[in-house]
């Protein structure tokens, strides 16, 4: 056996390498854009501008009962009266049971502060806008006096395109005439309150004037017990949730393919040999392919022609009657008379075929088209015979 590698199996390894380089650097992107933190995305781990540490951290100063909630709704407790629930901006949707536990805890007297255009998805009555936390933070001011809106008559946030809430018991607390900016309403006997942006709460914006007294008043008291949820960022508490976020899924599927070009590779080598197939040298075909390979390398189309054109004529002069050396003419008004075929269009076909078979100039496309032509009329020829031997039998 010889040693080394042949060429196939060298480019084969360095394919796979290819792959594997560029798997390796898509992993080491998303890993990066995921560590730089993500637009509307404030998790109470992050420490970026867009991450929610600083606001979590402050209410454990300030003496609240804060927690993370990595659980889903379907385990919050009976009695909500003196829990509030955090929803900003979640990046997983729940299912029907999870927005209906949801639904219960409002209904048992919970609160729930919710954030951003996607949490319409959890809410009962939602009222749908486009958010854009791409977008320049402008000023709202409170449209009506609240326990929300004290101490601070003025908030800033990237402004959501077209929040006008519909329904009569959702009151606007923050807005402009374009837009809400800050939303609440009563469910059952818990509330509801929505901002359009996650901005007032995030590592940045909740330094601008007004955003911490909208979170605080939002909050209420440092009796109650917060429930800041991370279950919707994906801290699903399990072990195969956890790894869905890590790279251990990319370098899986890296494994399997190296695994996978490494079989090929070996079963090629190692594999059963077996002789590969000969086609019969006496098989039918054989002698149409070696002709039409002959006649392509000659570039004698005529020659195809001639011999196409010579059957047509031999078969039609004997099935209509005509002398072996009819002219074209002759040929096609016989045609119109005995076949009803059209005149002009066989005398115009017949004479180009007669004109092929003499020039020595002939492209190959042209021959193709004429013995196809003179084919088709052979077979509406041998159909017209079968029709006429049919009647004569019966």
């Amino acid at each position: 056996m010889a040693s080394g590698l042949d060429r196939t199996d060298r480019v084969i390894l360095i394919f796979a390498a290819v792959i594997l380089v560029v798997l390796a650097t898509g992993t080491a992107l998303v890993q990066n854009s995921r560590q730089r933190g993500r637009t509307g995305y404030p998790s109470t781990y992050s420490t970026q501008w867009d991450g929610a540490k600083a606001a979590y951290l402050l209410l454990e100063q300030l003496g609240y009962r804060v927690e993370r909630w990595n659980q889903p709704p379907t385990e919050l407790a009976e009695k909500s009266e003196n829990q509030i629930l955090i929803l900003a901006n979640p990046t997983h949707q729940p299912t029907p049971e999870e927005k209906e536990a949801l639904q219960h805890f409002l209904e048992r007297g919970g609160k729930i502060l919710a954030t951003g255009e996607v949490v319409s998805l959890f809410l009962p009555e939602p009222q749908p806008f486009v958010e854009d936390d791409e977008l320049p933070s402008v000023a709202f001011a409170a449209v009506l006096p609240s326990p929300i809106s004290s101490g601070a008559p003025e908030i800033t946030m990237p402004p959501p395109y077209g929040w006008r809430p519909s329904n009569v018991d959702q009151i606007v607390v923050y807005g402009n005439r374009d837009t809400a900016a800050v939303i609440t309403y009563s469910v059952g006997k818990g509330q509801v309150i929505w901002w359009g942006s996650p901005s007032p709460l995030t590592n940045k914006g909740i330094r601008d004037p007004g955003n911490l007294a909208l979170f605080l008043n939002s909050l209420g008291g440092p009796g109650k017990v917060i429930l800041w949820d991370e279950y919707f960022h994906g801290a699903r508490g399990d072990l195969f949730s956890y790894l869905a976020e890590t790279p251990l899924p990319w370098v899986l599927v890296q494994s399997a393919l190296i695994l996978i070009l490494i079989l090929f590779t070996f079963s090629r080598r190692y594999g059963t040999i077996r002789m590969p197939g000969k086609v019969s040298r006496l098989s039918p075909l054989e002698f149409v392919d070696t002709l039409g390979s002959l006649y392509k390398s000659a570039h004698a189309g005529s020659a195809a022609v001639r011999v196409a054109y010579q059957r047509f004529r031999y078969q039609f002069t004997r099935q209509v009657g005509l002398m072996s050396n009819a002219s074209p003419a002759e040929m096609a008004l016989a045609a119109s008379n005995s076949l009803g075929w059209d005149q002009t269009v066989v005398n115009g076909a017949l004479l180009r075929a007669d004109r092929a078979t003499r020039s020595i100039e002939l492209a190959d496309t042209e021959a193709l088209e004429i013995v196809q032509e003179l084919h088709d009329y052979t077979v509406r020829l041998h159909t017209r015979r079968s029709l006429d031997g049919k009647r004569l039998s019966e």
